[in-house]
């Protein structure tokens, strides 16, 4: 089995540290390559950079379904292009937004998500919503650190822990969503310090990737997540 791990971003360590967190979930006999667009935005913190984005991502689709991947994984957590990317691919594709949300409510009846910035708020609310998990968030808490910043900052980890406990105190949730790919590789270390369940979508993407794959499940494609003429794949 192969699984295709797509970074939004243009920033390449992000996509190597994303990388090992997908692999270290991989079971035997799958192979993970994290990869990102040559072109695009450094990170992804708005409606604007989902856009410039997508791009770069439905190529990278389009170049795995050449190359015979059988499911992808879409590693930012707005899930940008998610819906698109399931036109263009046979297998499975999961965003670590859907990933995260739903692997956490099987945890407890609720959970907070611990994002970037304050203005992606809004739009995780909104995911939340549509993946039918909504009653199951009971807070999304920002720590107002960039995306880029999560690999420079010294303090970065010191404050997610913060925002972390926060949210623990004020929501009385199970479990707590990382709201970003950049903060995959702290999920074991936090989930051990705060004493929850401590989700990294990366993580819960690629393994439910290749469940889906393992049981020989894809997205259906008789309505809506047909292959449009113009955008056909194969």
């Amino acid at each position: 089995m192969r699984i295709k791990v797509v970074n939004p971003n243009s920033t390449a360590s992000m996509t190597a540290l994303i990388g090992e967190c997908a692999r270290a979930v991989a079971g035997p006999g799958v192979t993970v390559d994290a990869v990102n667009p040559p072109h695009g935005p450094a990170a992804i913190e708005s409606h604007a950079d989902d856009a410039y984005a997508v791009p770069g991502l439905l190529r990278e689709i389009v170049d795995g379904e050449a190359a015979g991947y059988d499911g992808y994984v879409i590693a930012c957590f707005g899930d940008p292009g998610l819906k698109a990317a399931r036109e263009l691919a046979r297998g499975p594709v999961v965003g670590i937004a859907e990933a995260g949300m739903r692997t956490a409510a099987y945890l407890g009846r609720g959970f907070s998500v611990v994002t970037t910035l304050a203005r992606t708020v809004g739009h995780a609310h909104d995911l939340a919503e549509e993946y039918g998990v909504a009653r199951q968030c009971l807070g999304i808490h920002a720590c107002e650190i960039p995306v880029l910043a999560l690999e420079t900052d010294p303090h970065a980890r010191a404050t997610i822990l913060r925002a972390c406990e926060e949210a623990l105190a004020l929501d009385g949730s199970d479990a707590i969503v990382l709201g970003c790919a950049g903060m995959a590789d702290l999920c074991h270390d936090l989930s051990t310090e705060l004493g929850v369940s401590v989700i990294d979508g990366v993580a819960a993407a690629t393994a439910t990737v290749e469940m889906l794959v393992r049981m020989r499940l894809r997205t259906g494609k008789l309505s809506e997540f047909a292959p449009h003429p113009r955008y056909q794949t194969a």
